[in-house]
């Protein structure tokens, strides 16, 4: 389910607001020039499926937000457990840790999920906001946020990511290890006291 939970920087222990309405959860992400809505997600993909035939089947709405937002890079971003694969487990690890650490960019982060889940944390001083994405979710943060993302420990999610330039995801890291003191995904979606 998609949610928020908002968190005093200071004090990660428990949130102090849970949202889980889509329409509270736009209307809340709006006050910081957040947009969250929510699009119509009809498609499955199997885990073979390419890169072009997920862009395919969400071509119309692509393309509009490019000419919205003025987005001349789209790609997919994606990972699922693969049981053949041994190296699984590390690799999956390794990605994970590539977005757990606080981060800001010089455009804005725009992401549709088109299937799984994953947390982006929000650093909208003085709070952290948990925002957990899940099937037909887009959200967009304004450049220069603080956040970091966080796919869990057994990633299986898959997400359009539209971009303001070429290069794609450039990522600038600001050393601060506030990420390691809040709840992850996992812990958010059992619902677990931190």
């Amino acid at each position: 389910m998609s949610s928020i939970h908002v968190f005093w920087e200071n004090d990660p222990r428990a949130p102090v607001r849970v949202l889980s309405d889509h329409a509270k959860i736009a209307a809340y992400l709006g006050l910081a020039h957040i947009r969250f809505e929510v699009w119509d997600a009809p498609f499955s993909f199997t885990p073979k499926a390419t890169a072009e035939e997920i862009l395919a089947a969400y071509q119309a709405p692509i393309e509009k937000l490019c000419r919205e937002g003025g987005y001349p890079a789209v790609d997919v971003a994606r990972l699922s457990p693969d049981p053949q694969d041994p190296s699984w487990p590390a690799k999956a690890r390794a990605a994970r840790e590539k977005f757990l650490e606080e981060h800001t960019h010089g455009e804005d982060e725009v992401r549709f999920f088109v299937h799984g889940a994953g947390v982006f944390y929000l650093r909208l001083s003085p709070m952290v906001v948990a925002v957990r994405c899940e099937r037909g979710d887009l959200l967009s943060v304004p450049a220069g946020t603080r956040h970091w993302f966080d796919m869990g420990a057994q990633p299986d999610f898959c997400a359009i990511r539209f971009f303001g330039t070429p290069e794609g995801w450039v990522a600038s890291f600001t050393g601060d290890d506030i990420a390691r003191g809040f709840p992850d995904a996992d812990t958010l979606a059992r619902g677990e006291p931190w």
